[in-house]
């Protein structure tokens, strides 16, 4: 089980366009760190990284991931595992982005 994270331009398939034609980005090398990271580390209940949903897609606007970013950075620093921290700091630098990038969505793909 993994999660494979992307990051698009526009909302995915909100328009009929080519598949993939909004894909900026995507990240799969930390996929099942990441997936293990989100089921094992202690997530903030109120928060919006317990969102991601490890078995089906959940996808963050440029507002959300910018609160997302903070909360994947801040469980980066606590965790000991350095595989699980690369794959946290992997996702909040996707999220950054998408932050930064006005109208753009992470998409996080799950198993």
């Amino acid at each position: 089980m993994g999660i494979e994270l992307e990051l698009h331009s526009e909302r995915p398939g909100a328009r009929k366009r080519a598949p993939g034609a909004t894909l900026l980005r995507e990240s799969h090398q930390h996929g099942e760190a990441l997936a293990r990271a989100l089921g094992t580390l202690e997530l903030d209940p109120s928060g919006k990284l317990s969102w991601i949903d490890p078995y089906g897609d959940t996808l963050f606007n440029e507002q959300e991931a910018q609160v997302v970013c903070a909360e994947a950075a801040a469980l980066a620093e606590r965790c000991t595992d350095e595989q699980r921290k690369a794959a946290l700091l992997d996702l909040a630098a996707l999220l950054d982005e998408c932050a930064a990038t006005p109208g753009s969505y992470v998409r996080c793909v799950g198993d």
